[in-house]
């Protein structure tokens, strides 16, 4: 009895696995279409898809920071951006559009793996819409731990973030912070040659909007609150070895707060995944049997006890 309990889990478990992939799959697939369709005509200074992503599009045809933060279309991240980018962004409207969607849902298939994606999508809407760069930024930050590297992602685009690099202090791992900060100085030094003049101008834009400008839209809390609980935060991380903690550190320390942004917390996911998946398939398989006890328990309650 106990081996046929056992294999019928097992068979439960793998249906709700294929299951889950499946869902997700049909799920990616009618985003990734609404978001491609979506912004095929884009209409500037609107929130339709791809408002994001046709910043960075539109930034190497013309200068790149003629607009302030808070105006439609503006672009805000360093010149190096659009610089490494620039394969891309050449591109036609609609041929990034088609790219850059994609690469947003790989990246978030990545953070969660194939069980998991069906329930970031909902987190991950807005995000994958717009054409923002929150999910590459999680992933940046969970590939950070092994490859400090990619930091320089993070610094070299929404800034503040970087206060995870604390993280490597509190910890003492100094080889760790030195790469992480040397890849984005060498990063720099090499744009600066190409266009000192996008920098000179990048650097007068963020001390414009130092004080944390946005449109509509955003939640508002301003950074000078945030950005000391974020640092308190990653220290914290760092001394106690839970590196779930670097993706709510990056979420604290965003430039400006959108709804967008919470897809930073997938990170979250990746880096407790296998945990995760495990309480959720399991949580799932026994569900059926929980609940029929419950009903039948209930229901037993109610019945007269047999005469003796």
């Amino acid at each position: 009895m106990d081996y046929r309990v056992a294999v019928n889990y097992e068979q439960r478990v793998a249906t709700i696995r294929w299951s889950l992939i499946l869902l997700g799959a049909i799920g990616g697939g009618m985003i990734l279409a609404f978001t491609i369709v979506g912004g095929g005509s884009f209409d500037a200074g609107s929130m339709g898809a791809g408002q994001d992503a046709h910043a960075y599009w539109h930034a190497i045809r013309v200068f790149p920071y003629d607009k302030d933060a808070g105006d439609f279309g503006a672009y805000l991240y360093s010149p190096a951006f659009i610089q490494i980018l620039n394969p891309v962004l050449i591109l036609r409207w609609g041929e990034f559009l088609a790219l850059w969607p994609g690469l947003l849902m790989i990246t978030l298939l990545v953070l969660t793996g194939p069980v998991l994606f069906v329930f970031a999508l909902p987190v991950a809407f807005f995000e994958i819409w717009g054409g923002n760069i929150h999910l590459l930024i999680a992933l940046a930050i969970v590939a950070g731990f092994r490859w400090p590297a990619t930091w320089a992602f993070t610094l070299l685009t929404k800034v503040t973030p970087g206060i995870g690099l604390l993280w490597f202090a509190a910890r003492r791992e100094w080889r760790k912070l030195a790469i992480a900060l040397g890849t984005t100085a060498v990063i720099v030094a090499v744009s600066i040659v190409i266009a000192p003049n996008l920098w000179l101008a990048w650097v007068d834009l963020l001390w414009r909007e130092a004080s944390g400008t946005a449109s509509e839209g955003h939640i508002p809390i301003p950074l000078w609150v945030r950005l000391p609980f974020a640092a308190a935060l990653a220290i914290y991380a760092g001394r106690t070895d839970k590196k779930w903690l670097m993706p709510v550190v990056a979420l604290l320390a965003m430039p400006v707060l959108w709804w967008g942004s919470l897809s930073v917390l997938i990170g979250c996911v990746a880096l407790e995944r296998e945990r995760i998946e495990k309480l959720v398939i399991n949580t799932i398989a026994t569900l059926p049997t929980w609940v029929h006890e419950r009903l039948v328990g209930r229901a037993g309650g109610f019945m007269p006890e047999p005469e003796a």
